[in-house]
């Protein structure tokens, strides 16, 4: 049986080397490096580049996702604009934290529009994503509806990708002020 502390640090390895090298770089050779291994190692745990590049599509999302733990703590605030605009906030700095695994996820992204496999596969992966923030946003009694949580995710997917693309791009604007506006200005007011 494979180890699976391996299979992890590897498809970790496969991530940076993705963030690093783009699609074109992400060769077997390149992860067993990246991991520290012995050449042939990852064609031990992979089929093939579409397995890997499948198995990198499922766990870059866990690695991308909040802490339970610090959530929890989190919404210990009742919900509010100002508890939306926090998670917001803590999403943009667990994203910079892990600037490799983002910039991945969007070498997948990109990947995905020539692989049909890896396209379905992501694309279940993150609509399961936004479904869960739906739910969570309104389990949560976070103000808004499932549109409003819909265009919060396209906003900020927005706001991430330049901040951590070309950062130069929102240098000029306060990216704190950015998000509050954005939140303020995307939730319902109170009548």
């Amino acid at each position: 049986m494979r180890n699976p502390a391996r299979r992890a640090a590897l498809v970790d390895a496969a991530i940076e080397v993705l963030a690093r090298e783009g699609a074109r770089g992400l060769t077997f050779r390149a992860v067993d490096t990246e991991a520290g291994v012995p050449k042939g190692t990852a064609s031990n745990y992979f089929a093939n580049r579409d397995d890997l590049l499948n198995q990198v599509g499922r766990q870059i999302h866990e690695r991308l996702g909040p802490d339970p733990a610090a959530l929890a703590e989190t919404m210990r605030t009742p919900p509010s604009t100002e508890l939306v605009t926090r998670l917001l906030r803590e999403l943009v700095d667990r994203l910079s934290e892990d600037r490799a695994g983002y910039l991945a996820l969007l070498e997948l992204r990109l990947e995905a529009t020539r692989r049909p496999e890896l396209r379905a596969a992501l694309t279940t992966t993150i609509e399961a994503n936004l479904r869960e923030n739906i739910r969570f946003h309104l389990d949560s009694g976070l103000p808004g509806d499932r549109e409003t949580v819909v265009l919060l995710y396209l906003a900020m997917t927005g706001v991430v990708i330049e901040h951590l693309t070309l950062p130069d791009v929102l240098s000029p604007f306060d990216l704190d002020t950015l998000i509050t506006t954005l939140v303020t200005r995307t939730l319902p007011h109170p009548d």
